[in-house]
C-alpha cells in the first residue's frame, strides 16, 4: 500500500439544528481514505469493527476500492458508535454510545497491527487524541522512513504543558489542527500567530484548517506560506471535511513535493465530503470535477509574505 490511515466507528451525529443522521460511517478512517483515494489509489485502513458492522458502511469500503486487509472483526464486541454533537461554531463533542472493552480494544493500534506491506507504505495519517497521543506507533513508522502525517481529532481536554505539546507538534512530518483544536494547545491567537507558535514547538509541515475561511499551509524550514481557500460548493454536512482534507494534504504533499498543491489537494477533497451527510457515494468518478476544482481554487490561492 501507497497511503494508509487510521479508525472506523459508526457515527450518529446531531447537527446544531437539532437534526440527526444515524449510523453514519465515521470514525475519521474512510473520510481519510477519501480524501486520499481522490487523487491516487493503493490505500489501507486500519481499524476494528464488531460483529454487526452494518452491511451498508461494509459496501462502501470495499466499493471505494480499499485495502481492507488489516481491519480486525471482534465477533465478541458490538461495533464501535458514538453521538457526534455539532455547535454552530464549529464544536464537536463525541460520547460514546458503545461501552466497556470493546473502545479500547478496537481503537488499539500497535506496530504488529500494520501488514508488511504497510510498513513500505509512502506516508500515513493519523488521528490523536491531544491529551494522550500514541506516539509509539508514529515514531516506529517515521523510523521505517514513512512520512507522518497528526490530525488531532479533537480540541485538548486540559492545559497541556509546553514539553507536551512540543512532543505532540513534532512527533510527525504534517501538523494539521483545526482553529478550535489549535487554540486549545496554543491559546488565542489570530492564525499567523498560531503557526509561529507551532513552528517554535517543533513543527515541521502545517496545515491549519479554518473551515469556510480555507486554510494555511506553511514550512518551516523555508518559510513558505501559502493562504488556499475553500473549494466553492454547497455545504450540506461538515462531518468528515477535516479528516478528508488531511487524506489529500499528505497524499498531494507526497506526490508532488508543492506545499500549494498539497493544500489545494486538500482543499479539494474536503469539498467533496461536505456535499451530502455522510461519505460520498462510492461508485460514483471524482476525477474530472476535482481537476476543475483543483484549477479553481490554485487561481485563487496566494503566496504569504514567510514567517
Amino acid at each position: 500500500m501507497d497511503y494508509i490511515t487510521y479508525s472506523i466507528i459508526i457515527d450518529d451525529i446531531v447537527f446544531p439544528t437539532g437534526q440527526t443522521a444515524m449510523g453514519v460511517l465515521g470514525g475519521g478512517g474512510p473520510q481519510t481514505a477519501f480524501g486520499m483515494k481522490l487523487w491516487t489509489d493503493k490505500i489501507g485502513l486500519l481499524g476494528g469493527i464488531g460483529h454487526d458492522f452494518p452491511a451498508d458502511a461494509q459496501e462502501w469500503l470495499e466499493e471505494t476500492g480499499l485495502d481492507l486487509s488489516a481491519i480486525r472483526t471482534f465477533a465478541q464486541y458490538q461495533s464501535l458508535r458514538a453521538w457526534q454533537v455539532f455547535e454552530y461554531d464549529g464544536r464537536r463533542t463525541q460520547v460514546w454510545r458503545t461501552q466497556g472493552q470493546a473502545i479500547p480494544e478496537q481503537l488499539a493500534l500497535q506496530i504488529d497491527h500494520f501488514p508488511a506491506s504497510y510498513k513500505k507504505a509512502r506516508a500515513f495519517h493519523f488521528g490523536i487524541h491531544p491529551d494522550n497521543p500514541n506516539l509509539a506507533v508514529i515514531h516506529a513508522l517515521r523510523d521505517a522512513g514513512i512520512v507522518v502525517s497528526v490530525e488531532p481529532f479533537r480540541d485538548a481536554g486540559r492545559e497541556l504543558t509546553s514539553k507536551h505539546v512540543q512532543m505532540l507538534v513534532s512527533a510527525g512530518h504534517i501538523f494539521s489542527p483545526n482553529l478550535i483544536e489549535a487554540e486549545s494547545m496554543f491559546g488565542t491567537a489570530d492564525p499567523h500567530e498560531q503557526i509561529k507558535r507551532m513552528v517554535a514547538a517543533g513543527a515541521q509541515i502545517i496545515a491549519l484548517r479554518m473551515g469556510e475561511a480555507g486554510s494555511i499551509v506553511h514550512r518551516a524550514d523555508s518559510g513558505e506560506t501559502w493562504q488556499i481557500p475553500a473549494a466553492e460548493t454547497a455545504v450540506v454536512d461538515p462531518t468528515g471535511a477535516g479528516n478528508a482534507y488531511c487524506g489529500g494534504f499528505v497524499v498531494g504533499w507526497c506526490e508532488t513535493g508543492d506545499l500549494q498543491a498539497a493544500g489545494i489537494y486538500g482543499s479539494v477533497a474536503a469539498s467533496f465530503m461536505i456535499e451530502q451527510i455522510g461519505l460520498p457515494p462510492a461508485a460514483k468518478s471524482y476525477k474530472e470535477e476535482a481537476r476543475k476544482r483543483f484549477d479553481a481554487v490554485q487561481f485563487t490561492s496566494a503566496q504569504l509574505s514567510s514567517y
